[in-house]
């Protein structure tokens, strides 16, 4: 039966840790000429723009013996020149995988449904499962995914926090989110996460108080609004949660930082601090490539 990767919700510990397992003897060359995609294809559907996420999974398909064929949604017209059933169901027949980054996470999840290949999402609105694992493996390179482990994520409540918290079902953390008012994860989802009581999630608005002694500080672009006012506004909202040095000293000393890329350097982030010492966003980028050929050798087992 084939296997999707659109969200953690029907994967098992075991079977994420086995990605992980893959993909770092990947990396580390203990596994050597892989090609599960030999004088195959995989179709990458994406409806946003993107740099590192294309281009590592560009690089993976063909480091993996595939060939990759790129479909913008300009070109292909999803749900509005053609059905998304329809595409699921057609390029199904010409390819090995799917991989989508959709605006709405309902695309991804129409597409997984009518295609008979496996489909992984690459990100949409909701969720962005690719990248938070990529994250857990860099941690663990870094010595720092242990239960004890305190993670906070700072800033607005979006599909990487959604996607953190959709881990911490699965493997015992200490997550902190850190959100203005208004501006929380998914409710669902965190009730969920709750309720599995595998980690200690907490959700602590005040970004100092958060900070104190974590591991671990992540954060994403702030929203923004083509309204210069109304941008003015959400500047200021989230204005506290920009990672900097006064609120990093409330860390742990060994802490490390963490954002998924692309920054707005002197908003969430300060340009001292994204390119510090503590600063692993290179070392997640890069890792985004080991960790899909993992995603991908273990759907295509």
């Amino acid at each position: 039966m084939k296997r999707d990767l659109i969200s953690f919700a029907l994967w098992s510990q075991d079977e994420l840790a086995a990605i992980l397992e893959l993909a770092r003897r990947l990396k580390t060359g203990e596994v050597k000429e892989y090609t599960p995609l030999n004088n195959k294809s995989a179709a990458l559907i994406f409806e946003r723009e993107s740099l590192r996420t294309r281009v590592s999974f560009e690089v993976c398909i063909a480091q993996l013996g595939g060939h990759p064929v790129f479909l913008q949604q300009e070109t292909i017209g999803m749900a509005t020149r053609e059905s998304v059933h329809d595409i699921g169901s057609v390029l199904s027949h010409y390819n090995e995988l799917i991989i989508a980054r959709t605006l709405r996470h309902q695309t991804v999840v129409q597409l997984a449904e009518s295609a008979t290949v496996p489909v992984i999402n690459a990100m949409t609105d909701l969720l962005h499962p690719c990248q938070i694992l990529s994250d857990v493996f860099t941690l663990h390179e870094l010595g720092k995914f242990e239960p004890e482990t305190k993670i906070v994520y700072l800033g607005n409540g979006n599909n990487i926090s959604n996607s953190l918290i959709e881990l911490a079902e699965k493997f015992p953390v200490h997550l902190v989110i850190s959100c203005p008012s208004g501006y929380e994860p998914h409710s669902q989802i965190l009730e969920q996460a709750h309720a599995a009581k595998i980690s200690d999630i907490e959700i602590i608005e005040d970004p100092f108080q958060a900070v104190v002694d974590a591991d671990v500080v992540y954060t994403d672009k702030w929203p923004t609004s083509v309204d210069s006012v109304e941008n003015t506004g959400l500047q200021k909202t989230f204005k506290s949660y920009q990672v900097n040095r006064p609120l990093l000293s409330h860390a742990k000393r060994e802490c490390v930082v963490m954002h998924r890329l692309p920054a707005n350097r002197g908003e969430e982030i300060t340009h001292d601090v994204l390119d510090g010492k503590q600063s692993v966003v290179l070392q997640q980028a890069e890792n985004r490539l080991h960790l899909q050929k993992g995603i991908i050798g273990f759907l295509l087992r």
